[in-house]
């Protein structure tokens, strides 16, 4: 598990690649628009612990001692993928199980990192936010499911300013939220304390059914 022990450096992010057969994954992302996502260490609050190849995020107990660079996020348990977009079409899983408190989408560069802020379109954050049972669009409008969402497909369509969300288990739609983007969107995460649940930690799949990309494109 990342822990952050060197105080005084950053992570260099290139390094944890290699794990991923990355050289493959660009193949297969030119092919099927099929992102993989990567955790910026650089950007994980202190209270965030990340896994070693950089794919899932808990939040613990405690926080750690981390530098308190620019890119990192201080107020809320927060933590960006190492990749932005800025065009194109783009799309990810992230499995959640029964985590009690979440929030996964998409996220503006230019974020505040250090301050207070909403998660909604106006402070740069699309999402999808779940809270004990309870599931609200990027819009604040809370709506219902007809089963509690395991796994959630994010689909990125930044030329024709499009976030979208699916159930991947039968991809189903959730919501589509419609903008114009003006400066590079990265994978955005924020993680709560998993309590009694069985899920800590949320996790990015780095695998995905090739008949069901992209449904609607």
């Amino acid at each position: 598990m990342y822990g952050g022990t060197d105080a005084g450096a950053l992570p260099d992010v290139a390094q944890h690649l290699g794990n991923l057969s990355f050289r493959v994954w660009e193949q297969i992302k030119e092919k099927l628009h099929f992102s993989p996502v990567i955790l910026d260490p650089n950007t994980a609050s202190p209270g965030l612990y990340l896994s070693d190849d950089l794919t899932s995020v808990r939040c613990g107990d405690t926080k750690q001692k981390l530098p308190e660079n620019p890119e990192r996020n201080s107020t809320y348990p927060s933590v960006f993928g190492s990749e932005g977009f800025s065009s194109g079409r783009h799309s990810w899983e992230v499995e959640v199980g029964d985590h009690p408190r979440w929030n996964v989408g998409l996220v503006k560069e230019s974020v505040d990192r250090k301050g207070k802020l909403y998660a909604s379109p106006e402070y740069g954050i699309w999402c999808l936010w779940h809270d004990d049972g309870k599931y609200v669009d990027c819009a604040g409008k809370a709506f219902r499911v007809k089963k509690s969402l395991q796994r959630i497909r994010v689909q990125l369509d930044y030329d024709m300013g499009e976030v979208s969300f699916y159930n991947s288990e039968d991809m189903t739609h959730i919501y589509t939220h419609r903008d114009t983007f003006t400066e590079k969107l990265f994978p955005y995460f924020c993680v709560y304390p998993a309590g009694n649940a069985k899920t800590s930690d949320i996790k990015i799949c780095q695998n995905l059914d090739d008949n069901d990309l992209f449904k609607d494109w």
